[in-house]
């Protein structure tokens, strides 16, 4: 069986950390994820989609994402039941969120910036010289060859 999710879009508020009773840090956040389809002189709609993201997933989550902020998940989705205040039987559907991800430029973001001490852009890839001709010997025995 398959249980498989894919989302990107931008968080409706900041991102809320909590502690479990077990000491497990738990992250929840809903996404508005715009649909793909806009019927002609309409605006386009969004889902907002609950989700909750567990231990190093989600304090990352709730580190780097602020309000607004583009934000790309991995993860599962899960259902579970629960009483309200009246005592009526209610079920949550989630997403379990294994990966989050950066998505877009650092301007993206529904506030203009991410949160202070968020990662330094990853360092420039080092520049390689192009070998001479002379680097290189043929191969003239075919023997010791794997293939």
């Amino acid at each position: 069986m398959i249980n498989s999710v894919v989302l990107m879009g931008r968080l409706t508020a900041d991102p809320e950390l909590r502690t479990t009773t077990t000491g497990k840090s738990v992250c929840s956040f809903r996404l508005a994820v715009d649909r793909s389809y806009v019927r002609q002189g309409e605006q386009r709609q969004a889902d907002f989609i609950n989700c909750v993201a567990w231990e190093q997933t989600g304090n990352f989550i709730s580190r780097y994402f602020t309000k607004g902020s583009m934000i790309a998940v991995i993860g599962s989705i899960q259902t579970r039941t629960y009483e309200d205040k009246s005592g009526a039987k209610r079920t949550a559907v989630e997403v379990n969120v294994r990966e989050a991800s950066f998505t877009g430029a650092k301007s993206d973001a529904g506030n203009g910036s991410y949160n202070q001490g968020a990662p330094a852009a990853p360092a420039q890839a080092p520049a390689y010289q192009s070998a001479a001709p002379s680097d290189f010997e043929e191969i003239t025995d075919d023997e010791d060859l794997p293939f």
